[in-house]
């Protein structure tokens, strides 16, 4: 049996097969403990100094501002949860938005159960955030701002520079998700003012459980994870030199190869919606020019979602919202105004850096194909 085309780049990519050749020799060859003071800690301790620096310089930081995690989850935690600990004097309030990862939105939550004041920004039908509202809401308690840097479902991205000029006036601290958006588009921390970057290994073609948290200098955070002292004392825990290579190797691959990569993505992409943009009662949600190239996300009037999606699962793999929220109508979705049968009806494309044009057409049949006998019922 064939396997189904693979359009869920944005739940988790495949690792690519350079950052496994990086990797190997640091499970067996290279195998120390970072943290040891002998040849073998000295040998793994200097493939994470060679990894933190390439990450540093992908987003125009420096080595000692990157701290490593377990993923973006944790990196989030750690930003807003660590932010919140560290500034109790300054104040207890902070501002997000409506379409965040509930890696955002969870952490926010648990901190309003403690006595925190959360507010949450809406967004236009776009996805789009009025920085207007953003500035308004800014108050002298407030401590910090998360907007994630691209979303997870529609691909938004947010003008993260102008975001990071607002905080930096107010004297607030910038906090960004960039976990679907770290090789795909331009990040620089120092332009866009942002002080505190998530990132993650396995939706850039690097392996799971590895990410990194960019904090900048001078800001406080408390630790979340208490233990041996590693990483400047921020979080605790040996350090995993193959999943720390390959990380640094995904993001170099994928700073290297960003323009080309990116272009030919989002021609798979217009070639995609091309082939879908005049199926009866379908929605285009977010923006088309506003987005990441791999991304397309459409609802369907009038059909059964499960019919739907019944109708692909043999042709092509892909998801209606977060995998994190799967079977749940997408709050992002909603956010846009969408009804929560049609938040459901909705399919989340995520193209990626090994699918041809031949499998979009594959997939544009199939689709069409589904969508037309689902509504037909």
């Amino acid at each position: 049996m064939l396997k189904p085309i693979y359009l869920d780049h944005h739940a988790t990519t495949p690792v690519d097969p350079r950052v496994l050749r990086a990797m190997l020799p640091y499970f067996s060859e290279y195998f120390g403990n970072p943290g040891s003071t002998h040849y073998y800690g000295w040998e793994a301790q200097a493939a994470i100094d060679q990894a933190r620096q390439a990450i540093a310089g992908a987003i125009n930081g420096t080595p000692a501002e990157i701290i490593f995690t377990s993923g973006a989850t944790e990196a989030n935690n750690l930003a807003i949860k660590g932010v919140a600990e560290a500034n109790l004097a300054k104040g207890r309030h902070i501002i997000t938005v409506q379409t965040e990862h509930q890696a955002v939105l969870d952490p926010c939550s648990y901190l309003q159960s403690l006595g925190f004041e959360v507010t949450y920004l809406p967004v236009d039908h776009l996805g789009e955030l009025d920085l207007q509202q953003l500035q308004a809401a800014i108050r002298a308690d407030t401590i910090l701002v998360s907007v994630m840097a691209a979303n997870n479902e529609i691909g938004t991205l947010m003008p993260l520079a102008k975001i990071g000029q607002i905080c930096s006036q107010a004297g607030v601290i910038f906090h960004s998700d960039a976990a679907q958006a770290i090789g795909k588009i331009p990040l620089d921390v120092q332009a866009m003012q942002i002080d505190l970057l998530g990132i993650t290994g396995h939706k850039l073609y690097g392996p799971k459980g590895i990410g990194a948290l960019y904090v900048r200098r001078r800001i406080a955070i408390a630790p979340q994870l208490h233990g041996g002292g590693q990483e400047r004392g921020m979080r605790a825990g040996t350090l995993y030199p193959p999943q720390i290579v390959g990380l640094a190797k995904a993001i170099e691959l994928a700073m290297a190869e960003m323009e080309q990569e990116q272009l030919r993505i989002r021609q798979l992409r217009d070639q995609l919606w091309q082939g879908l943009e005049n199926l009866p009662a379908i929605q285009l949600n977010g923006s088309l020019e506003q987005r990441l190239a791999g991304n397309l996300n459409c609802s369907f009037g009038q059909i059964f979602p499960n019919k739907l999606m019944s109708g692909l699962r043999q042709t092509v793999a892909l998801s209606s919202g977060s995998a994190c929220s799967s079977g749940k109508a997408s709050h992002v979705l909603r956010a846009l105004g969408r009804s929560p049968s049609l938040a459901q009806a909705s399919l989340r494309f995520g193209i990626g850096r090994f699918n041809t044009e031949a499998e979009i057409a594959q997939v544009i049949g199939a689709v069409r194909a589904s969508v037309l006998d689902s509504q037909n019922v």
